[in-house]
């Protein structure tokens, strides 16, 4: 497989009212084309961060970040980001707050009609073609997620960025959504990294899990492989051996090796 994104000792520093904070330091990390890896650690151990440095959202202090053999520098629609607030424009229906990234990306290569047709197929994609003319205030939280899902995905982004994008909603909805997730991902072979601080979620996903030590100065403490076939099913694994071994290494080193925060976020 073809390594799409490469980290190579990347640092981020903030300068702050108190001096000089070191976020994440000697950060090295590659992520295959395809592949599914999961950012996981405790409140203020710069999950977020790391994720906003792949978005372009930030620049590195230190090192180097690249996708696809090209220096990452601002963000770009080979990227597509998905944060836990879903963002959407609230006086644009569902339909309009997809179609306008579709519009931004393609605008000045396709038709309207063939922007159109590409916002429709992403939101059948994620299963809200009869939402598609409400408002974000008239549909669930579940939904507005979806929404967002859908506007990233319609950018045809080489990397998918999620930073705890079901970290708001209810564990019923929360989990459909995690299933439904793991659907589109196969379905479009998408190169998924997504920040969480949910353990099962990241062995429910994930082809990899990277466990973060504590900040500041935070670093990769550990990545754990997830040898688990796809498709996953979560009735299944609840009874699988595999997956309880693997829900256990990561919560060893969350709850033993890191087991109180320097500093919270």
């Amino acid at each position: 497989m073809q390594s799409y994104v490469h980290i190579e000792n990347a640092s981020m520093v903030f300068n702050t009212k108190k001096g000089k904070f070191i976020a994440l330091t000697d950060i090295n990390l590659k992520v295959q084309q395809g592949e599914f890896l999961t950012l996981i650690g405790h409140s203020g151990c710069g999950k977020s961060t790391l994720l906003n440095l792949v978005a372009g959202l930030l620049d590195a202090t230190h090192g180097v970040l690249l996708l696809a053999n090209k220096e990452i520098k601002g963000p770009g629609p080979e990227r597509g980001v998905v944060f836990q607030n879903h963002s959407l424009l609230p006086w644009l229906t569902a339909f309009e707050n997809v179609f306008l990234a579709v519009e931004k990306v393609f605008g000045g290569s396709e038709s309207k009609a063939q922007l159109k047709a590409r916002t429709s197929a992403v939101l059948e994609l994620v299963g809200l073609t009869h939402a598609a003319s409400k408002l974000p205030g008239e549909i669930s939280g579940g939904m507005k997620q979806r929404v967002g899902i859908a506007r990233a995905l319609a950018m045809e982004p080489k990397v998918l960025l999620l930073d705890e994008p079901f970290g708001a909603l209810d564990a019923l909805t929360r989990a459909h959504l995690q299933d439904e997730l793991m659907k589109i991902v196969a379905a479009m072979q998408s190169t998924v990294i997504m920040v969480t601080h949910d353990v099962d979620e990241a062995v429910l996903l994930s082809d990899r899990i990277v466990m973060m030590t504590n900040g500041p100065a935070a670093t990769i403490g550990e990545i754990l492989a997830v040898d688990l076939p796809r498709p996953r099913e979560r009735l299944q694994l609840a009874h699988e051996p595999r997956y309880h071994d693997l829900r256990s290494q990561v919560l060893e080193f969350l709850y033993s090796r890191q087991m109180r925060p320097k500093e919270a976020a």
